[in-house]
C-alpha cells in the first residue's frame, strides 16, 4: 500500500464512502481506485488528487498533505547509481534485494539517518 492509498482508504472509511460510490463521483473505475489503495497503480495524477480533495472537502493543510502523499506514492522506484561509489551501488542493490524484509523499526531507523543528511544532498 502506498501513502496516498492508505490515506484514501482512511478517508473513505472515516466518511463511510463505498469504493464504487467514490469511483462514480470521480468518474474512474472502482478497480482503478482499489489498485491505487493497494499500491498496484502508480502515483495518481494531480487532477485526481484535486478531485479527491474536492470530494472530501479537504482544504489548506489537509489538501496539501494529500498532494504530498501522492508525490511519495511511486510503488516502483528506480535508483540511478551511475557515477556514484561502488559502495553506494552495492547499498542500492542490497536495499532492492532486502527491502521487503525491513521491519517497521528498521524503516524508522533508516528514515532517521536520512533526516540527518545535509539538505543539499537530499
Amino acid at each position: 500500500m502506498t501513502p496516498f492509498g492508505a490515506r484514501l482508504r482512511a478517508l473513505r472509511t472515516e466518511r463511510g464512502v463505498a469504493l464504487k460510490d467514490l469511483a462514480a463521483a470521480l468518474q474512474v473505475s472502482a478497480a482503478y481506485l482499489s489498485a491505487l489503495e493497494h499500491g498496484r497503480r502508480g502515483q495518481p495524477s494531480a487532477g485526481l488528487v484535486h478531485q479527491v480533495n474536492e470530494f472530501f472537502g479537504l482544504i489548506w493543510d489537509d489538501a496539501e498533505e494529500l498532494a504530498r502523499l501522492a508525490r511519495q506514492s511511486h510503488p516502483r522506484v528506480v535508483l540511478e547509481t551511475g557515477g556514484l561509489s561502488p559502495e553506494a551501488t552495492a547499498l542500492a542493490n542490497r536495499l532492492a534485494r532486502d527491502f521487503r524484509r525491513l521491519t517497521p523499526d528498521a524503516i524508522t531507523h533508516i528514515e532517521a539517518a536520512l533526516d540527518k543528511l545535509p539538505k543539499e544532498r537530499r
